[in-house]
This record gives structure tokens, sequence and C-alpha cells, in this order.
């Protein structure tokens, strides 16, 4: 017995330690805590974390999107001296060329009715480079904002916010700048800018170039800076979590006020792209509403820039049917 004792001990110590080892090396803590001393370091580590939170390898993506912007405002702004751009009174549609068409696709503002004829007027800067703003936070681990505090907090560029949580340096006649609307464009849209073919083409390309740096450049920030839009109006927070302003509705023309219902936001909802009609060079020069089936599409400033010459990407051939059917010519019947 003895010597089956002394070969089964090791065995048995070991079985020991595997079960009653989580248990041996538990730490033992005091049930009575200080709160009055954890406090100050709990809020001096809630401080410090939106420094930890900055990503350093995102800073050169956000200065080169603000730049982008930048380049892509001026652009458009110059392009709208020399190609016409409709927008209609009563919806959001806009056309892009010297002649709007003639489309029965107008809605309204609250969506009561269609099949409407479209009522024309200029278009400007705003109709091309759809603005989106969003409350503009210190940082971004701060407090979330209630309803009685919507108007503490200044209105910004959505994509600006963005590149300024990333770490971004931004001026304030930039940050807080309004895109206005172009009054080059908006108040003589007939009236062609004295600019050779070649340089509209290089600033179209150029233009177009700095509209995907742009979007490529939010869709990178958005994978390390989540932001949050409502699902029912549209509304943009740049935050971990959206804000509780009661304000859901108010710019949809909708009669209620509610809280927004917040799902994860994309880079269409930071930079819309505005799909137009776009206008091949076997289409006929006004649009009529029995091509719709023929007719391609083509974000705003995509359009805009193929207008003056310069070549869109190949992602965008699907949408714009460069190689598509022509609508079949209507004749008379007489004929």
């Amino acid at each position: 017995m003895p010597c089956i004792w002394y070969i089964l001990q090791p065995r048995l110590k070991d079985l020991i330690m595997q079960l009653c080892g989580s248990v041996v090396n538990l730490r033992m803590y005091s049930l009575r805590v200080d709160w009055k001393q954890l406090r100050p370091m709990i809020l001096k580590r809630i401080k410090n974390r939106s420094e930890k939170y900055l990503v350093k390898r995102m800073i050169p993506v956000a200065q080169e999107v603000v730049r982008a912007r930048e380049i892509l405002t001026e652009g458009v702004s110059m392009l709208l001296r020399a190609v016409p751009v409709h927008s209609c009174k009563f919806c959001p549609e806009v056309h892009v060329g010297a002649m709007a068409h003639q489309m029965k696709t107008c809605h309204g503002f609250k969506r009561m009715i269609k099949d409407r004829p479209h009522k024309w007027g200029p278009g400007g800067l705003n109709n091309i480079l759809v603005p989106v703003e969003a409350f503009h936070l210190e940082n971004m681990c701060q407090d979330e904002i209630k309803h009685e505090q919507r108007f503490d907090f200044n209105r910004v560029p959505a994509v600006l916010e963005l590149c300024h949580q990333a770490g971004a340096e931004i001026p304030d006649g930039v940050l807080y700048g309004r895109d206005e609307l172009c009054t080059a464009g908006n108040a003589n849209n007939q009236n062609f800018a004295p600019f050779l073919p070649d340089e509209l083409r290089l600033i179209g390309q150029r233009t177009l170039e700095a509209w995907e740096r742009l979007r490529l450049g939010v869709t990178k920030l958005l994978l390390v800076y989540p932001s949050k839009v409502c699902e029912n109006c549209s509304e943009v927070h740049i935050e971990l979590s959206g804000h509780k302003a009661r304000m859901c509705g108010v710019f949809t023309f909708e009669g209620w006020r509610g809280e927004h219902k917040w799902k994860k936001a994309g880079v269409d909802d930071l930079v819309p792209q505005n799909i137009v009609w776009h206008q091949r060079p076997h289409d006929p020069d006004i649009l009529v509403n029995s091509g719709r089936d023929y007719y391609g599409h083509a974000p705003a400033v995509v359009e805009l820039c193929v207008q003056v010459g310069a070549r869109a990407s190949p992602q965008n051939n699907c949408m714009m049917k460069e190689h598509g059917l022509a609508p079949p010519i209507q004749r008379d019947k007489g004929t």
C-alpha cells in the first residue's frame, strides 16, 4: 500500500491543481471601496479616452478628403458658368444640360402626386453637391446631445465634421462656411464663361478625380469612425451613437416631430450622389417621356464633368448606358 500511495500522490496533486487552480489564483478584493478616491481617476480616464481613440494613420486620409472637397467645390463652381443646370421648383429633380427634359416624373413636396411635368428653374451649386450638415462636437467621446441642447451646438458640413473627428486641422473659415448657391451659375445660365474647350475638359477631369478621391476617403474614414444616419429623415450624426434631439420630420415637410431612428451611415449618406438623367450622344436633344426605359443615369457631378468632355470611370458605365439602344423614333400617323 505505501508503494501505491507514493505512485498516486503526484497524480492526485496534479488533479487537485487542475480542479482548484482557478479558485486558488483568484484575487480577493475588499468589499469596502472608497468611491471618493476612485471618482477623480475615473473622470480623468473618461476625459482622456478621446486622445486614445484618435487613429494617427487616418489623419493623412482626413486631410486628403478636405483638400479633395475644396477642389471639388471650386471645380463645380467654375463648370456651372459654362454648363446650364435646371432644378424643379416642386421636387428635388435636377437636370444638367442646355435643354431640360420633358419627362413627367415630378412628385411634389410631399409625394402626394406623381407623373406630373416639372416646372424648371435655374439651378446652382447646392443642386449638384447636396449639402449634408451635422452637429459640431469637440471630440468623439463627449456626452450625447439632449433635446434641450440642440441650439448649443453649431451645424457644419458632415464631411468636414468627420475629418475633424479624425484629426484633420480645418480652418474656422472653411469649417463654418456655408455651401451657398453659385451666383454666376444661378444668375445667368445661358451665358457661357470665357473658357476654351480644352480648359473646360481639364477642369472637368480634375473635378471628377476630386469627386472620386472624396468618396474613397470618406469610405475609409467610416470604417474607423462610424457615424449614424436616421432612417426616416436622413439626419446625420458623426458619433458612435446618435443624438437625442427630437427633430425627425422637420426637414422632410412632415407634420410630426419625434426621435430619430438611427442606423449605420454610409458614404452615400454623407456624400449624396444626386442621380440625374444622362444624355448620351445618340439621344435626342430633349429627353421625352416615351424614352425613359432607354436613357441612362449618372451622378450630378459626373454628368456635369462629362458634359465638358471629361472621361468617367468605368464603374459608371452600367448606370450611364453608354452603349445602350436609343429610344425608337415616333412617327406621325399620317406618314
